[in-house]
Protein backbone atom coordinates (compact mmCIF):
# COMPACT_ATOMS: atom_id res chain seq x y z
CA UNK A 1 0.00 0.00 0.00
CA UNK A 2 1.64 3.45 -1.17
CA UNK A 3 1.10 6.01 1.96
CA UNK A 4 1.46 9.40 1.95
CA UNK A 5 4.79 11.78 2.22
CA UNK A 6 3.50 15.17 3.33
CA UNK A 7 5.10 18.04 2.42
CA UNK A 8 7.33 19.60 4.80
CA UNK A 9 6.08 22.35 6.67
CA UNK A 10 7.51 25.77 5.20
CA UNK A 11 8.93 28.04 7.71
CA UNK A 12 7.11 26.36 10.63
CA UNK A 13 3.66 26.44 8.61
CA UNK A 14 2.26 23.30 8.48
CA UNK A 15 0.72 22.22 5.35
CA UNK A 16 -2.79 22.16 4.23
CA UNK A 17 -2.51 18.74 4.05
CA UNK A 18 -1.46 18.16 7.37
CA UNK A 19 -3.83 20.94 9.03
CA UNK A 20 -6.72 19.26 7.57
CA UNK A 21 -5.51 15.70 9.05
CA UNK A 22 -4.69 17.39 12.25
CA UNK A 23 -7.77 18.69 12.57
CA UNK A 24 -9.82 16.01 11.65
CA UNK A 25 -8.00 14.05 14.68
CA UNK A 26 -8.86 16.41 16.73
CA UNK A 27 -12.54 16.41 16.16
CA UNK A 28 -12.35 12.24 16.45
CA UNK A 29 -10.60 12.69 20.32
CA UNK A 30 -13.04 15.81 21.51
CA UNK A 31 -15.29 12.56 22.35
CA UNK A 32 -12.63 10.86 24.24
CA UNK A 33 -10.21 13.26 24.92
CA UNK A 34 -7.85 10.70 27.30
CA UNK A 35 -7.15 8.06 24.29
CA UNK A 36 -4.64 7.91 21.58
CA UNK A 37 -5.61 8.52 17.89
CA UNK A 38 -2.72 6.53 16.49
CA UNK A 39 -3.63 6.21 12.39
CA UNK A 40 -0.18 6.20 11.37
CA UNK A 41 0.99 6.98 8.07
CA UNK A 42 -1.99 7.35 5.79
CA UNK A 43 -2.52 6.52 2.10
CA UNK A 44 -1.37 8.35 -0.80
CA UNK A 45 -4.02 11.21 -1.82
CA UNK A 46 -3.71 14.07 -3.96
CA UNK A 47 -7.19 15.36 -2.46
CA UNK A 48 -5.85 15.95 1.10
CA UNK A 49 -6.41 19.68 2.28
CA UNK A 50 -8.00 20.07 -1.14
CA UNK A 51 -11.15 23.24 -1.03
CA UNK A 52 -13.27 20.37 -2.80
CA UNK A 53 -15.77 17.42 -2.28
CA UNK A 54 -12.79 15.28 -2.51
CA UNK A 55 -10.51 17.16 0.39
CA UNK A 56 -13.57 17.68 2.44
CA UNK A 57 -14.19 13.57 2.33
CA UNK A 58 -10.72 12.67 2.98
CA UNK A 59 -11.50 15.02 5.83
CA UNK A 60 -13.97 12.84 7.25
CA UNK A 61 -11.80 9.53 6.58
CA UNK A 62 -9.08 10.59 8.38
CA UNK A 63 -11.72 11.87 11.28
CA UNK A 64 -12.84 7.86 10.55
CA UNK A 65 -9.36 6.41 10.91
CA UNK A 66 -9.01 8.37 14.50
CA UNK A 67 -12.01 7.00 15.66
CA UNK A 68 -11.58 3.68 14.57
CA UNK A 69 -8.34 3.62 16.11
CA UNK A 70 -9.48 5.43 19.33
CA UNK A 71 -12.07 2.27 19.63
CA UNK A 72 -9.15 -0.09 19.16
CA UNK A 73 -7.85 1.42 22.45
CA UNK A 74 -10.66 0.64 25.04
CA UNK A 75 -11.22 -2.53 26.79
CA UNK A 76 -14.81 -4.28 27.69
CA UNK A 77 -18.15 -2.05 27.61
CA UNK A 78 -16.47 0.61 29.29
CA UNK A 79 -18.46 4.15 28.61
CA UNK A 80 -15.54 5.43 26.15
CA UNK A 81 -15.84 2.21 24.06
CA UNK A 82 -19.72 3.13 23.56
CA UNK A 83 -19.73 6.52 23.04
CA UNK A 84 -16.89 6.10 20.47
CA UNK A 85 -19.29 3.65 18.80
CA UNK A 86 -21.99 5.80 18.60
CA UNK A 87 -20.07 8.25 17.42
CA UNK A 88 -18.81 6.20 14.77
CA UNK A 89 -21.91 4.86 13.23
CA UNK A 90 -23.75 8.24 13.20
CA UNK A 91 -20.46 9.68 11.57
CA UNK A 92 -19.86 7.13 8.93
CA UNK A 93 -23.84 6.65 8.33
CA UNK A 94 -24.45 10.42 7.93
CA UNK A 95 -21.19 10.50 5.56
CA UNK A 96 -21.90 7.47 3.78
CA UNK A 97 -25.71 8.90 2.76
CA UNK A 98 -24.10 12.92 2.00
CA UNK A 99 -21.53 11.23 0.11
CA UNK A 100 -23.91 9.28 -2.14
CA UNK A 101 -26.61 12.33 -3.11
CA UNK A 102 -23.28 14.95 -3.19
CA UNK A 103 -21.58 12.92 -5.26
CA UNK A 104 -21.91 9.41 -6.30
CA UNK A 105 -25.52 10.53 -7.57
CA UNK A 106 -23.98 12.43 -10.72
CA UNK A 107 -21.29 10.00 -10.99
CA UNK A 108 -23.55 7.35 -11.54
CA UNK A 109 -24.82 8.81 -14.07
CA UNK A 110 -21.75 8.76 -16.37
CA UNK A 111 -21.36 5.43 -18.06
CA UNK A 112 -17.48 5.66 -17.71
CA UNK A 113 -17.75 6.19 -13.90
CA UNK A 114 -21.01 4.51 -13.10
CA UNK A 115 -19.51 0.89 -11.59
CA UNK A 116 -16.98 2.68 -9.26
CA UNK A 117 -20.45 4.80 -8.16
CA UNK A 118 -21.96 1.27 -7.80
CA UNK A 119 -19.35 -0.19 -6.17
CA UNK A 120 -18.76 3.06 -3.44
CA UNK A 121 -22.45 2.44 -2.87
CA UNK A 122 -22.81 -1.22 -2.51
CA UNK A 123 -19.66 -1.07 0.45
CA UNK A 124 -21.35 1.67 1.99
CA UNK A 125 -24.16 -1.36 2.35
CA UNK A 126 -22.30 -3.49 3.39
CA UNK A 127 -20.56 -1.26 6.33
CA UNK A 128 -24.14 -0.38 7.46
CA UNK A 129 -24.54 -4.35 8.06
CA UNK A 130 -21.48 -4.86 9.99
CA UNK A 131 -22.26 -1.81 12.08
CA UNK A 132 -25.69 -3.37 13.46
CA UNK A 133 -24.70 -6.50 13.54
CA UNK A 134 -21.57 -4.84 16.31
CA UNK A 135 -24.37 -2.87 17.70
CA UNK A 136 -26.46 -5.82 18.52
CA UNK A 137 -23.75 -7.66 19.61
CA UNK A 138 -21.89 -7.43 23.57
CA UNK A 139 -19.10 -5.25 23.45
CA UNK A 140 -17.46 -6.85 26.28
CA UNK A 141 -16.73 -9.84 24.52
CA UNK A 142 -13.84 -11.12 22.66
CA UNK A 143 -16.12 -11.74 19.76
CA UNK A 144 -17.21 -8.04 19.52
CA UNK A 145 -13.94 -7.09 19.21
CA UNK A 146 -12.86 -9.54 16.59
CA UNK A 147 -15.51 -8.54 14.49
CA UNK A 148 -14.40 -4.98 15.15
CA UNK A 149 -11.05 -5.62 13.89
CA UNK A 150 -12.79 -6.84 10.58
CA UNK A 151 -15.00 -3.71 10.14
CA UNK A 152 -11.98 -1.79 10.90
CA UNK A 153 -10.20 -3.42 8.23
CA UNK A 154 -13.21 -3.49 6.04
CA UNK A 155 -13.32 -0.12 6.15
CA UNK A 156 -9.86 1.47 6.17
CA UNK A 157 -10.12 -0.51 2.73
CA UNK A 158 -13.34 1.16 1.42
CA UNK A 159 -11.63 4.41 2.04
CA UNK A 160 -8.45 3.51 0.73
CA UNK A 161 -10.09 2.85 -2.60
CA UNK A 162 -12.22 6.01 -2.74
CA UNK A 163 -9.33 8.65 -2.33
CA UNK A 164 -6.85 6.77 -4.37
CA UNK A 165 -8.80 5.07 -7.37
CA UNK A 166 -12.96 5.94 -7.38
CA UNK A 167 -11.92 10.18 -6.47
CA UNK A 168 -9.66 10.10 -9.29
CA UNK A 169 -11.36 8.65 -11.69
CA UNK A 170 -14.46 10.35 -10.54
CA UNK A 171 -12.43 14.15 -10.91
CA UNK A 172 -11.90 13.23 -14.55
CA UNK A 173 -15.64 13.44 -15.56
CA UNK A 174 -16.53 16.88 -13.12
CA UNK A 175 -16.48 20.09 -13.71
CA UNK A 176 -14.32 22.50 -11.71
CA UNK A 177 -17.46 24.22 -10.88
CA UNK A 178 -19.51 20.66 -9.85
CA UNK A 179 -16.85 19.48 -7.24
CA UNK A 180 -16.57 23.23 -5.80
CA UNK A 181 -20.57 23.00 -5.64
CA UNK A 182 -20.66 19.29 -4.44
CA UNK A 183 -18.81 20.22 -1.15
CA UNK A 184 -21.47 22.57 -0.10
CA UNK A 185 -23.97 19.86 -1.34
CA UNK A 186 -21.63 17.25 0.55
CA UNK A 187 -21.87 19.80 3.91
CA UNK A 188 -25.56 20.34 4.46
CA UNK A 189 -26.69 17.07 3.69
CA UNK A 190 -23.87 15.42 6.04
CA UNK A 191 -25.36 17.62 8.98
CA UNK A 192 -29.12 16.58 8.36
CA UNK A 193 -28.16 13.18 8.18
CA UNK A 194 -25.95 12.39 10.92
CA UNK A 195 -28.53 14.64 13.07
CA UNK A 196 -31.16 11.58 11.88
CA UNK A 197 -28.77 9.01 12.15
CA UNK A 198 -29.55 6.00 14.32
CA UNK A 199 -27.68 3.03 16.13
CA UNK A 200 -30.00 -0.06 14.32
CA UNK A 201 -29.29 -3.37 15.58
CA UNK A 202 -29.14 -6.10 14.21
CA UNK A 203 -27.32 -9.92 14.00
CA UNK A 204 -25.39 -10.87 10.93
CA UNK A 205 -25.95 -14.25 10.45
CA UNK A 206 -23.09 -14.58 7.70
CA UNK A 207 -19.96 -12.95 9.23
Amino acid sequence: MKTAHQPRAVHGRATPARQAKSAAIAKARAVAPDLPARIGATPATRFRGNPDIFGRLVEDHDRHRALLAMIAATEGKSPERERLFDELVREIKGHAAAEEQALWSTVLRDPPTTEDARHAVAEHHEMDEMLADLAARDMASSGWLRRFAKLREEYLHHIREEEQEQFVAAQKHLSATDIRYMRQVFNRRKREERAGARVEKKIKLKV
